[in-house]
């Protein structure tokens, strides 16, 4: 329950700041707001794609049978 707890403050703490952040964006100047949500977006858009390709990656592997079969630790 704890766990569940700080999880939801972390999301309440997030939305809060990024809310903030765009307000901040409305007095900003135009040229460095623009620069700004265009590295947002495209920092947004690789992260997205990378996790997409982890993904299908890991269940190729499960279907070719070349996948570990489980979490490893290595010492």
């Amino acid at each position: 329950m704890a766990k569940r707890g700080k999880r939801m403050r972390a999301k309440a703490l997030a939305a809060l700041f990024v809310g903030g952040s765009v307000l901040q964006l409305g007095s900003c100047d135009p040229t460095v707001r623009s620069t700004l949500l265009t590295g947002l977006e495209a920092t947004a858009s690789t992260l997205t794609q990378t996790f997409i390709t982890a993904y299908f990656t890991g269940l190729q592997q499960d279907i070719d049978g070349t996948g570990t079969g489980g979490l490893t630790t290595t010492p």
